[in-house]
């Protein structure tokens, strides 16, 4: 019964996250993937082919509302997409601990930058 509340639960909290972040999925959901024992690499493949639904419906918003700049969308999209083909190419050989260890120091920067930010 809690698997069946916990997943649906943790979607919908992310979905709110990345509406009005921008982002949140790889922030929540891999570490959620991670307490209910996945690999990390399973963690963050999910993590991405979580995200790209959420993100079709938040951008869908945003774009309705005007708040898309399109010239910087189509570079960064098509320079996202090259690096996001790579980057799961070498996912397949980066061993799990230095994998888990960049994305927690990613998150730690990442973290200090927003606190720094918001003082």
């Amino acid at each position: 019964m809690f698997k069946k509340l916990i997943y649906p639960a943790v979607g919908f909290i992310v979905g709110i996250i990345n509406g009005m972040l921008g982002s949140g999925g790889g922030t929540v959901v891999v570490p959620f993937l991670g307490k209910m024992k996945f690999e990390p690499k399973i963690a963050h493949a999910t993590s991405i082919a979580v995200i790209l639904p959420i993100t079709a419906v938040s951008c869908f918003f945003y774009f309705k509302t005007g708040n898309i700049d399109l010239k910087s969308t189509a570079v960064l999209a098509a320079s996202g997409m090259a690096g996001g083909f790579i980057g799961a190419k070498l996912l397949r050989k980066v061993p799990k601990k230095p994998l888990m260890y960049a994305f927690g120091v990613m998150m730690i920067y990442m973290a200090v930058k927003m606190l720094w930010k918001g003082i």
